[in-house]
């Protein structure tokens, strides 16, 4: 069994490699370093094969040859495409050029691609799989036309994938990611720094939280379960404030910090998200075990232990 990651020196890619690397004893990494690091992976150098490249300078007959290939290997906020708009025909052309490379060598293997749940802004709660996606900045543009790319090759070469639909991700090893963090992690950040949380609007905004270990149980999952062409949210179905959050993180953290609203900059801003969850739940199996309070207890440990160079 041959397993590649695209992304594995970033925040989610990362912690999915450690979590491979218990039960496979071939898994790759392919990451260009623009915002993964190093450091993600440490520990485990030597028990994987590290790539540093983009998609587009590994031939065909490789990317063929593995088993499964999780897709996570793309800018991963909004703020980053808004800042540089050419991200987008970027990322798009090295899936254009994966897929067809898979086609052109017979890849019998299986496609996992990371979505997101930005997909869904503008529609009613619960977020549900059919639902009509309205494409509201460049990030969801990419991560949809991905998506249709690939159910374009199922029905033309009969390419296996699934897509996941993620949620609001926290966890260990988001350090490198800096600003585009997940709001826990920098709420947690300014906290400890001493500093007071910043939250736009009036904090009753939300979203659905999902610890980082559940989404790679997702990954797992969709790999090894018989399903093919399928598009599964993966999130935990609770809503969580903004303002909740802090009090959260203030009583783990035992400090009284509370946070200064300013006014929202951002147009198209998704005020809430909650996942519906059936459809991962009947036809993986996925649960998620993690609590909010569960998981904020995790990073409060994790990133209280680590020197931040924030």
């Amino acid at each position: 069994m041959r397993i590649l990651v695209t992304g594995g020196a970033g925040f989610i890619g990362s912690n999915l490699v450690r979590r491979l690397r218990d039960f496979y004893e071939n898994v790759d990494v392919l990451d260009n370093f623009t915002t993964g690091n190093l450091d993600n992976l440490k520990g485990l150098t030597s028990r994987i094969k590290i790539i540093n490249s983009s998609l587009k300078n590994i031939k065909g007959e490789d990317l063929a040859g593995y088993d499964y290939i999780f897709h996570l290997g793309m800018p991963s906020s909004s703020p980053m495409y808004k800042a540089n708009p050419f991200l987008l025909s970027e990322t798009v052309s090295e899936a254009v050029y994966m897929v067809e490379q898979l086609r052109s060598k017979d890849f019998k293997g299986k496609l996992i691609l990371a979505s997101s749940s930005s997909l869904y802004n503008g529609n009613s709660l619960p977020f549900t799989e059919d639902m009509n996606i309205k494409v509201t900045d460049y990030y969801t543009e990419c991560r949809y036309y991905i998506e249709r790319l690939l159910e374009l090759y199922r029905q033309l070469y009969g390419l296996k994938y699934v897509v996941l639909r993620l949620f609001s991700v926290y966890g260990p090893r988001e350090e490198y990611k800096g600003r585009y963090a997940n709001m826990i992690t920098q709420f947690l950040w300014s906290i400890l720094k001493g500093e007071t949380p910043t939250i736009y609007g009036d904090g009753e905004q939300t979203r659905d939280f999902i610890y980082v270990d559940d989404v790679i149980e997702a990954f797992i999952l969709a790999a090894e379960k018989e399903v093919d062409g399928e598009i599964f949210n993966i999130g935990t179905g609770v809503q969580t404030s903004f303002k909740q959050v802090i009090e959260i993180l203030n009583t783990q953290l035992k400090t009284t910090l509370n946070p200064r609203y300013i006014s929202n900059p951002i147009k198209n801003y998704v005020q809430h998200t909650l996942a519906d969850t059936r459809k991962a739940s009947v036809k993986l199996g996925f649960k998620p075990k993690v609590d909010l309070k569960t998981g904020i207890r995790k990073i409060c440990e994790y990133y209280s232990n680590i020197k931040l160079n924030l």
